[in-house]
């Protein structure tokens, strides 16, 4: 899915929603904006802080609208809306191999399983949005193991706290899924019960 100038995206939503704007300099320049903006800028609307949610969470993970609306229809229909609707998008092939650092952002996972070289239980598995299971087995195909692309694995693998529902060795350049993710308190820059309210309305 093409996205377009995440610079630009970013600092329209507030929040440093994609790696490359993960960085002092940005969290710099978005401070400027907000202190200026505060003297000129009207408040919004509360469909529109609820826009901008649903966005910031939809462009975290990288899913076209309709993929995303898929997850919240799925979502609203259990029990607990908002815990389901966080495991079915922290629970994607390309989100796991991200949170494991066998890809070094969510866009390069995506490429990554979608060229094949991945698998999952020594299957190999071509489709990012594949769901993960506990007790699933996610690494990299033998041959593709040794590209240029996965140079630097061992070592983000080794620096990178995954969470604690996925298992990660480095040595092998696996990870395994050992828990269901669970939202606990303010874990990301969006909040997904007001995500769930906007759709819901």
């Amino acid at each position: 899915m093409k996205i377009g100038p995440k610079f630009k995206i970013a600092r329209r939503l507030g929040a440093p929603i994609f790696e490359k704007t993960q960085t002092v300099k940005f969290a710099q320049s978005q401070a400027r904006k907000e202190s200026v903006g505060k003297k000129f800028s009207r408040p919004k609307s509360e469909y529109g802080l609820s826009l901008i949610e649903k966005q910031k969470a939809r462009l975290t993970y990288g899913l076209s609208e309709r993929q995303f609306r898929g997850y919240v229809d799925k979502a609203l229909a259990s029990t607990n809306p908002t815990q389901k609707l966080f495991a079915f998008l922290e629970t994607r092939l390309d989100n796991v191999l991200f949170r494991t650092g066998l890809a070094k952002t969510r866009s390069q996972a995506r490429q990554a399983a979608t060229h094949g070289h991945t698998t999952v239980n020594g299957r190999r598995v071509d489709v990012p949005s594949v769901h993960l299971r506990v007790g699933d087995m996610v690494g990299l195909r033998e041959s593709s193991a040794q590209s240029v692309l996965f140079a630097e694995v061992n070592e983000r693998m080794r620096s990178l706290t995954a969470p604690a529902w996925l298992e990660v060795n480095p040595e092998n350049r696996t990870a395994k899924v050992v828990g269901e993710p669970v939202l606990e308190g303010v874990q990301n820059v969006f909040d997904l019960r007001v995500v769930l309210e906007f759709y819901n309305k």
